[in-house]
């Protein structure tokens, strides 16, 4: 894990030194339509993605919006694990712009995934995904990151081994430092150009009587509104908040709760008593969630009240290729197949 001290000198040099930042907060979308396509968890697998996009008609061979008036909510988790991490993130900032100008929408959610980069936990992003942050210029940010905090490092390395000299402490920080960190630190700090892209996006949403939501809404968040759950998860991420008690990175929470999938972490009621009640609370006939992968495809439950669509799009997981299509109250899970290695995205 990353320490806020990193992420916070690393975006202060970058400022200094100008890295890469290319992303754009998203704009507001127009008022939702009739024909929404909902896709799960990608985690890095651009390839995926596209050959998902593509045959839900939203993309063409080029990446750009050929929805119409569609509606796409992605519910979150597009970073981490994969290699291809930025690549969808620019496509859907695009399909962000784009997509209003033929009356459709995308609508991408923030995931536990994107949390955990913003506030430092990065356990899970690749190698590959560092790289796409690098350019000419990151190996001298990175020795200069380690010049403007030299006594600090040698200091925090020391408290662990004191044994260690100075050139085993700057051989083991740019071991633990690959090329493309210090950049990726600084563009998903608060006011980088992933950080802000995130914060313009929502927790939850709710799009023509369906609730979309990574995780889930268990019944500590049930009486809450999704413009309240959005206010909450923004100040959590602004603030780099890695408290326990904060709402990006409570179990109960709407980026993290299983309850609804796992019956083993329900609390004090069945899974589908805790769905009663959250539907009722923000008054909608179903909720659509991701986080907890469904290797065997989408799950619908519940009479279609609830409907997991993580299936392991990405190849970090094996699972399947899908995407759920809503249209009215019509349910219509899509399987897609897998693109050879050969067929890959950019």
């Amino acid at each position: 894990m990353v320490q806020p001290w990193f992420r916070l000198a690393a975006l202060a040099l970058v400022a200094a030194t100008g890295a890469r930042a290319d992303v754009a907060a998203a704009p507001a979308g127009p008022p939702p339509f009739l024909r929404i396509i909902a896709v799960g968890d990608l985690h890095g697998d651009f390839a995926a993605w596209t050959a998902i996009s593509r045959d839900a008609g939203l993309t063409d061979a080029k990446g750009h919006w050929a929805g119409g008036k569609s509606v796409l909510v992605q519910t979150g988790d597009v970073v981490d694990r994969g290699p291809d991490s930025l690549d969808i993130i620019h496509n859907l900032q695009s399909l962000q712009r784009e997509a209003p100008k033929s009356g459709g929408r995308v609508v991408a959610l923030v995931g536990n995934h994107e949390a955990m980069n913003m506030t430092g936990d990065l356990r899970y992003v690749s190698a590959s995904d560092y790289a796409t942050f690098a350019d000419a210029r990151s190996a001298a940010r990175r020795d200069r990151f380690f010049a403007d905090h030299k006594a600090f490092l040698e200091a925090d390395a020391r408290k662990r081994d004191p044994s260690l000299s100075p050139a085993a402490v700057r051989d083991a920080f740019l071991k633990a430092t690959p090329l493309g960190m210090v950049e990726h630190a600084a563009a998903w700090a608060p006011t980088g150009a992933i950080g802000k892209w995130v914060l313009g996006n929502d927790a939850v949403a709710v799009v023509a009587g369906t609730l979309f939501v990574h995780g889930g809404i268990s019944p500590k968040y049930a009486s809450l509104t999704a413009a309240e759950i959005n206010r909450r998860v923004r100040a959590a991420l602004a603030a780099l908040d890695t408290s326990d008690a904060a709402v990006t990175n409570d179990e109960l929470g709407p980026l993290w709760y299983r309850g609804l999938i796992l019956a083993g972490d329900a609390k004090s009621a069945t899974p589908e008593q805790q769905l009663t009640l959250a539907l009722k609370g923000f008054g909608v006939a179903r909720m659509v969630v991701g986080h907890t992968p469904i290797i065997s495809g989408i799950s619908i439950r519940f009479g279609g009240r609830l409907v997991d669509i993580d299936t392991g799009i990405s190849s970090a997981y094996g699972g399947k290729l899908s995407y759920l299509e809503i249209i009215g109250d019509k349910l219509i899970p899509h399987e897609v197949r897998r693109p050879s290695p050969s067929g890959g995205g950019a």
